[in-house]
Order: structure tokens, then C-alpha cells, then sequence
């Protein structure tokens, strides 16, 4: 039997499983998986002893090509697939924005022209919706035939996004009875507002108010009626970016009495605090993004969540705006410094050393979290975020022994710094296939732009 590729002497690691085994590969897909596959007429073998074989990574949270506040997010589709690409994520939902008296469709299509040609891995989208009249229900459910299942709420940022407790509460009725998700952003924008203003009025202007004007309360808070909202709908919902034990919290209890609530974290609230303001100058810009870094004891508690299965996700929210020109736009007002950080290509080194190689969960969990959690909460499975026969042949060979130190000068994000300098991690991905094709081989990126296909994805079923 002849396959187009093989990856031999691995250890296969899924969400459930881990043992020795051949891959074989043909046609994008994996197509075999046993012990000493024969290898005479493949056109490719990869001896890979030693070296975990995992699922390629899912990021369900990025904004590539994004205006925000008068400039844009730094990485456009090319460089922030191939950034991912080389940290192990092999697939990316980004977000389509419908602006103010905008269609959904409007904001997909505009979405779509920015992704086709440049992105190397495979992507999808959530729509995010901003404007909500009752005509506009049913561009929901169109949406979700054309295979965008998920759109993007906004409890925050008054006047730019947020949605009022009604109109959450139809998108989140419309979206339970058409298979679809619903991914919030839980603040109080309202109160938070006021807090802003009176921290301005009162001279405060550094990068460190923006952490200091959004309290964890403020959070918990909007978590909580978020949860409430979905109930009464009858509809699962997602927690984006959750920051402080105070949320975790509220998805706990909602978890514990078996509702569909779901949650994810991003590695710069397991690694950064609040601490990381504490330079000089402007510098702390670089910590500025939506919610705000936090106390370090926050960081424990997220983890725990992440072990508990009370945090189901680990995406990064990689929005990145460099700090010359662009993050310096807000000196003098922290309210003008664009919201965000870098974060695409490091996420599964940085889970993997600090859950799997500190002991705090096995290799297995990394893989629900990394990869086949965001799959099935997203209508991915088992197309992605698994290793079986059939699926996708995304896959990441990752050596747990090697060390890297985080560092601006080696990342290939279009970024002129690094949230996680001089973070050391143990664990990091030697080659990563897209649909069977090498992506990155030993440090070398082998794709091209426009290779990476849209995927329509089906119903959320949750898990």
C-alpha cells in the first residue's frame, strides 16, 4: 500500500489517549494509523522517536487585520497565520465586525476578502454584531447555513459595541434555536465607564489605569448576567478572555448546576499580573488590552479552572498593535492606547510548560484544551482538533524536552515586542503539517499565502 507521507515512531497524544503509533497520510488526510506501516512507497517518512504527536492547534480567538481606534492590528492574515503556524496553531476563528447599520453578510464578505488570499492555515469565523433590530434576527440564521456558527457580543465599550440586556437576550434566543453559539465579552461597560472618567478627570493617565478602572466586580458581574441572559433564553454560552477568579467563579456554579456555560482563559492572565505595569515610562503600554491584567494570585486559580475543567479553552486573543507609532497613540490618555497584545505563536509552548511540564495536568488535557475542546464547541469535530482516520492531517511533532526563551527578536508576529520577553517554556513544535502539507520544519516556514481554506462549520453542540 503506498501513502503519500508517514510519520513513524511518534506518541500519538489526543484528548483521551496516548500511545506508540505510525500516521500515514494521503489526500490531506489521515488515512491509517497502526505499528511499523510499511514505508517503501511513501513518498515521504518522518522518524519522529522521542516526539509527541499532536492535533494542530485551534485558536478560537484572534483579530488579524482589525481596525481599532484609528490604526490597525499589525498582522494581517499572512503573517498571523504563519506566526501560528509556527507555534503549532493550524487552525484560527477570527472575527468579522458588523459596524453600525451594517449586514452580517456585509461584515463576512468584507472579513473573507481580507483572509482568501493571504492566509496559510485554515481559518473561520464569528460575527460580531453591533446593531441588532428585530429584521436583523433572521441574517443570523443565514449566517449559520453559510457555516458561521458563532457570533461575538459585547457587554462593554459604550457607544462602539455593547448591546443592550435586550437585544443580548434575542441574539441569544435566535442563536439556541439555530445551533449556534453565542461568545460573550462580560464587563460592565456601563459602570466602567464612569470609573474611567472620573480616573481621567483626576489626572490619572497612565497605561496602569486602564487595569486600575476595570475591577474584577465588574467582570463577575457581567459573567453573571451573561449566564442569566442564556438561561432564560434556553441557549449555551461562552465566556470569552476570562480573567479573575471572580468570573471563574460565576462559570463554575453555572457549570456545577449543569447548564451549557462554557469559558476560556489566555496565557497572558496565566504568566502576566498586574506587576507587569510597573516599568518605567510608558512601557506598561504593552500590557494594555480588554480585561485588564490582574493580581498574580489570579493566575493559580485560572490554572486550577483549567485542570477542573471549570475553564474549557486556552486561546490567545492576539490583537497586537506595535509599541512604536501605534500603542503610542495613548500617551498621556490610556483611554487611546490601542486595546491588545501578541500572543498567536507562543500559545501552546507556553500551556504545555506551564500545565503540562510543571505537573499541573496531563498531556492529554493540553490536547482538550489546545485543540479538541475549541473543535467541539465549535463545530470542528472531528474534521479537526483530533488524530483519528478521517480527520484532517493538521498535526503538530513536538519536542517536550526543548527550551526556548520568548523573546521579540526570534518571534515571526509583525510586532516590535513581546508580552512574554524572556519567558523560558519547555516544549516546542519541530514540524507542523496543514491538511498533510509541511507548514514549519525545524524553524523554516515551507507554506504559502492563500493556501489555508475557509471552513463552514456546523452546529455547536457544546460537550
Amino acid at each position: 500500500m503506498a501513502f503519500d507521507t508517514i510519520i513513524a515512531n511518534g506518541t500519538v497524544a489526543t484528548a483521551t489517549d496516548t500511545y506508540q503509533a505510525d500516521l500515514a497520510i494521503e489526500d490531506g488526510k489521515i488515512v491509517a494509523i497502526g505499528r511499523s506501516l510499511p514505508r517503501e512507497n511513501a513518498r515521504r517518512v518522518f522518524d519522529v522517536p522521542g516526539k509527541y504527536i499532536f492535533p494542530g492547534g485551534i485558536d478560537v480567538h484572534t483579530h488579524l487585520d482589525m481596525p481599532f481606534g484609528g490604526t490597525t492590528s499589525a498582522d494581517d492574515f499572512e503573517t498571523g497565520t504563519r506566526a501560528a503556524a509556527f507555534g503549532g496553531t493550524t487552525t484560527l476563528i477570527d472575527f468579522a465586525i458588523q459596524y453600525k447599520g451594517q449586514s452580517l453578510r456585509t461584515a463576512f464578505d468584507t472579513w473573507m476578502q481580507k483572509a482568501s488570499s493571504k492566509a496559510v492555515a485554515d481559518y473561520s469565523f464569528h460575527c460580531i454584531i453591533t446593531d441588532l433590530p428585530d429584521a436583523r434576527l433572521e441574517e443570523m440564521k443565514e449566517l449559520v447555513r453559510d457555516g458561521v456558527t458563532s457570533f461575538k457580543l459585547f457587554m462593554a465599550y459604550p457607544g462602539v459595541f455593547m448591546l443592550d440586556d435586550g437585544s443580548i437576550f434575542k441574539a441569544l434566543r435566535m442563536a439556541g434555536s439555530s445551533g449556534a453559539m453565542v461568545c460573550m465579552h462580560a464587563e460592565n461597560g456601563g459602570a466602567i465607564d464612569v470609573i474611567v472618567k472620573q480616573a481621567l478627570a483626576e489626572g490619572k493617565t497612565a497605561p496602569k489605569y486602564h487595569a486600575l478602572t476595570r475591577p474584577t466586580t465588574a467582570e463577575a458581574e457581567a459573567t453573571s448576567r451573561a449566564i442569566a441572559l442564556a438561561e432564560m433564553a434556553g441557549a449555551p454560552v461562552y465566556i470569552v478572555h476570562l480573567s479573575c477568579n471572580d468570573a471563574l467563579e460565576k462559570v463554575r456554579e453555572a457549570r456545577d448546576r449543569g447548564l451549557p456555560v462554557y469559558a476560556e482563559t489566555c496565557p497572558q492572565y496565566l504568566y502576566l499580573s498586574i506587576e507587569n505595569f510597573d516599568v518605567p515610562g510608558f512601557e506598561g503600554a504593552k500590557y494594555v488590552f480588554t480585561p485588564p491584567l490582574r493580581e498574580k494570585w489570579h493566575q493559580e486559580k485560572l490554572w486550577k479552572g483549567l485542570k477542573n475543567d471549570h475553564l474549557q479553552v486556552v486561546s490567545t486573543d492576539h490583537c497586537p498593535f506595535c509599541f512604536k507609532e501605534q500603542k503610542e497613540l495613548g500617551v498621556g490618555d490610556f483611554t487611546k492606547i490601542p486595546n491588545g497584545g501578541p500572543g498567536i505563536e507562543h500559545r501552546m509552548s507556553l500551556v504545555y510548560s506551564g500545565g503540562v511540564a510543571q505537573g499541573r495536568f496531563n498531556v492529554n488535557r493540553f490536547v482538550e484544551l489546545i485543540a479538541t475542546t475549541p473543535a467541539k464547541l465549535f463545530g470542528l469535530y472531528p474534521r479537526k482538533g483530533t488524530i483519528a482516520v478521517g480527520s484532517d492531517a493538521d498535526l503538530v511533532i513536538f519536542d517536550p524536552n526543548r527550551e526556548h526563551t520568548i523573546s521579540a527578536k526570534t518571534h515571526h508576529m509583525r510586532v516590535d515586542y513581546s508580552m512574554f520577553e524572556g519567558i523560558k517554556v519547555k516544549g516546542m513544535p519541530d514540524l507542523v503539517f496543514s491538511r498533510g502539507r509541511v507548514l514549519v520544519e525545524n524553524e523554516k516556514f515551507l507554506g504559502r499565502a492563500g493556501q489555508g481554506e475557509f471552513l463552514k462549520r456546523g452546529a455547536s453542540p457544546g460537550i
